[in-house]
This record gives C-alpha cells, sequence and structure tokens, in this order.
C-alpha cells in the first residue's frame, strides 16, 4: 500500500500543526488531573476520570467518525473536528462557574469527540502520504509536533491551574465551609482565559483547514488478497489488524500513564507542586527526543519492526526499575517511559495498515478506538493506588507514607502492557490470515 503526491511538503506542515493541537489539548490533563482534584475534592480513582473522559469519546465516536470521513473527506472532517473541539472548550466556563465535577467531564468529552474525528482522519491521511515503509517516520515527525505543544500545553496550564495549589490544599483542613467554598471558587476562575483563548484559536484552525492546500490521497487498492482459494472481502479477515488494536489499546493505557499521573505522583511523593508541574514535559521531551531519532533512523537504518521491538523491550526494563527506586529517581523513570513510548504509535499504524486497501479508512476508525485504553488503564492504576493505600493505613501507616508507596507500587499494571507490545512487534503484525 501506498500512494504518492508531487510534493507533500505543505500537506505534512498543515498535519503537522493539527498534530500540535491534538498534543496541546490532550497532553494539559496532566495539570487537569491534580486541579480537579483540589477544586471538587475527589479521590485518585475519580480524579482519573479526567482521562476516561477524554477517551473514552474515541470508543463512542471511531466507527461515526470514520463514516462522516468517508461522506466529507478528510479535510472537511478535521474542520469539522476542530470546530467541535472549540465547542468543547466553551463548555470549561460554565463548569467553572458551577465547580460541577459532571460538567468538567462533559467539556473534556466533547473535546474529544472533535479530536476523535480529527484522528480519525489525519493518522490515516499522513500513514498514506507517501510509501508505506516510511510511514513510521512521518508518524515520528507527526509524534514531534505533537510531544512538543504537549509539552508546552502542560507548563503553561500547569503555571494557570496550579499555582498555589500547595497552599490552597493545607488551608482545606483548617477554614470554614465557606471560606473553602470561596478558596476552591477562585482557583476554579482560572480556567476561564485559558479556555477562551483555546476555543478562539481552535475556531480560527478550523476554519483555515477548509481552505488549506491538502491533497486528496487514498490507500491503494490492495485489499483483494486469496487466501485458501477465497477472497478476503471481510475486515473481519485481518488478524493483524485486531492485534494492532490491542497493541494500541495497552500502548495509549501506558503512555497516559507516563504522561498523566506523573504531576500527580511527584505531588504524592513530597515535592512540590512547584516543581511537579514541570514533570509531563520530562516524559514528553523524552519522546520528542526519541522520535527525532526515529524520523533519522527509520527505515534507513532501523525497521518499523525493529523499533517497536525495542520500544516494548525499554517499557518493560524503565517500568521495573520504578518500582525498583524510590523519590526523585521513581519519577525520572516514569519520565523516561518517553523514550520507551514515543515510536510506538509510529510504528503500530503501518505495521497494521499495510494491505488492508479498501478497508483502510475503517481500520483506522478501530485503531482510533484503541485510544480509550488511555479511558480505562490510568482509572485502573488510580483505583489501585487508592485501594493500596487504604490498606497500608490500615496497618498502621501514616496517609502520606501510604500514598507515596501505593503510588509506586500501583506501577506494575505497565508491565503486561509493554509485553503484548512486545508480542504485537515480533509475531502479531506478521499474521495476516486467521488460517494460516
Amino acid at each position: 500500500m501506498s500512494t504518492t503526491t508531487k510534493n507533500n511538503f505543505v500537506p505534512i506542515v498543515i498535519i503537522g500543526g493539527l498534530f500540535a493541537i491534538f498534543g496541546f489539548v490532550t497532553w494539559i490533563n496532566g495539570a487537569l488531573i491534580p486541579f480537579m482534584k483540589t477544586i471538587n475534592e475527589l479521590t485518585e480513582a475519580q480524579s482519573y476520570l479526567v482521562a476516561t473522559a477524554s477517551y473514552i469519546s474515541f470508543v463512542v465516536m471511531a466507527l461515526p467518525a470514520s463514516y462522516i470521513i468517508n461522506k466529507v473527506g478528510y479535510k472537511n472532517g478535521i474542520s469539522l473536528g476542530l470546530a467541535i473541539m472549540a465547542v468543547g472548550a466553551l463548555v470549561f466556563i460554565p463548569a467553572a462557574d458551577a465547580r460541577t465535577y459532571w460538567l468538567f467531564l462533559v467539556a473534556i468529552f466533547i473535546q474529544g469527540i472533535g479530536m476523535t474525528i480529527c484522528q480519525t482522519a489525519a493518522n490515516p491521511y499522513i500513514t498514506i502520504l507517501g510509501p508505506i515503509e516510511s510511514g513510521a517516520k512521518r508518524m515520528a515527525m507527526m509524534g514531534i509536533a505533537n510531544k512538543v505543544a504537549g509539552a508546552l500545553g502542560s507548563v503553561i496550564f500547569g503555571a494557570l491551574l496550579l499555582s498555589g495549589i500547595d497552599e490552597v490544599n493545607e488551608k482545606l483542613g483548617s477554614v470554614s465551609d465557606d471560606e473553602k467554598s470561596v478558596l476552591l471558587d477562585t482557583m476554579a476562575d482560572s480556567v476561564h482565559t485559558p479556555y477562551i483563548v483555546m476555543a478562539v484559536v481552535l475556531f480560527v484552525f478550523a476554519f483555515l483547514i477548509r481552505k488549506a492546500a491538502l491533497p486528496n490521497v487514498e490507500a491503494a487498492v490492495e485489499d483483494e488478497v486469496t487466501t485458501g482459494g477465497s477472497t478476503q472481502k471481510s475486515i473481519f479477515q485481518y488478524p493483524q489488524l485486531w492485534l494492532g488494536v490491542i497493541a494500541l489499546f495497552v500502548y495509549v493505557g501506558a503512555e497516559v500513564i507516563a504522561g498523566d499521573t506523573i504531576i500527580a505522583y511527584g505531588i504524592s511523593l513530597g515535592i512540590p507542586a512547584t516543581e511537579a508541574k514541570f514533570f509531563t514535559t520530562y516524559t514528553l521531551m523524552a519522546m520528542v527526543a526519541t522520535y527525532a531519532l526515529g524520523v533519522f533512523l527509520i527505515p534507513k537504518y532501523i525497521s518499523q519492526k525493529n523499533a517497536l521491538v525495542w520500544s516494548a523491550i525499554l517499557g518493560i526494563i524503565f517500568s521495573v526499575l520504578i518500582l525498583s527506586t524510590s523519590g526523585f529517581t521513581s519519577v525520572l523513570f516514569v519520565a523516561a517511559l518517553g523514550i520507551a513510548n514515543a515510536l510506538v504509535w509510529p510504528a503500530v499504524w503501518p505495521l497494521t495498515l499495510d494491505g488492508l486497501g479498501k478497508h483502510t479508512k475503517t481500520a483506522s476508525a478501530l485503531l482510533i478506538m484503541a485510544i480509550s485504553g488511555g479511558a480505562i488503564i490510568p482509572p485502573l492504576y488510580g483505583r489501585m493506588v487508592d485501594a493500596n493505600k487504604h490498606e497500608l493505613v490500615a496497618t498502621g501507616i501514616q496517609e502520606a507514607e501510604a500514598l507515596s508507596t501505593a503510588s509506586t507500587s500501583s506501577y506494575w499494571i505497565l508491565i503486561p502492557c509493554y509485553f503484548i507490545i512486545l508480542f504485537f512487534a515480533l509475531w502479531g503484525h506478521k499474521i495476516k490470515s486467521w488460517t494460516k
């Protein structure tokens, strides 16, 4: 499967800008989680519903998004998705005024719907905008734009939303209910300006995308593959697709844990929020550096498959080191997961879509649905932290120490995720038929 155009530079730059928007909006969750936990007085598990609201939309909307893209095309679909994301940003304003958690989650979910439509269009578009053998290279370029913008978003929103959060948390236990309400209302109001600006920018980009010079590209028709004397006509006859979906599901869960829990993790270890607010940036910069290596190395020096193998192995190693260390060292190994995670998404997409031909758009929707791993696995981590903390407190350990210990030990959930990715890298992507 390969589709080429005479000049892909402008489309790549435009889609790179789109991936930057994805990154900015997605990775502010790392700051939103401790922010929501404070202003809505949530448990660890409840606070991670921020990730659930963001990523569950990919389950709800991926197949409808595929239908929309088939009807209106890649460019119009992207424009529509951006406009929906802008609407979601505006819903943050009444959510902050009411300081109502479910309304915040609705706003995040609406943004997730818009992002689902955009992602369903943008990922296959950039994958087939050239030879499939270099698909991971182009995806790595998109990853650089995504994570640099994500790091910028994390820093900006960390500064805006987490400023003074340590002092607020200290006061909450000693002030009256009226004083507590004033403190939390004032803190909640800090979302007004950034989300109004975000909405304006998204609406502008939605308009510009409609006017952009994006060529129409389609996957080459290679779907009429015969197996056992019959022609494959159903998407269910491609095992590598379903195994790719599973690999992406656990990968996104692991990536979100690495990026979205690290700030709260640092705070649980006693590190001040003024320092911890930068930790998501550490993870994302590790990813950016590895993406840059991927752009240079793939496919000339290392294949997409081998990049995925080494990513999975590093993920296993870093996960074990998180469990084996403590304090800031452990935080650094959480950030180092960015190195392990960077090339998974770029490699899984072309390995999975290779040979799917006319099924590419539907397959892309299924791969986008796998982003729901970010909705399920991080809250499981949060529930494990809560359960382990309560168990430790029951044995007489102080709550702060129990929280830090439980937060560290619960990272074991990452290890099976990376083993699944390793299986796909070594064997899963090669299984082209259920009969072989």
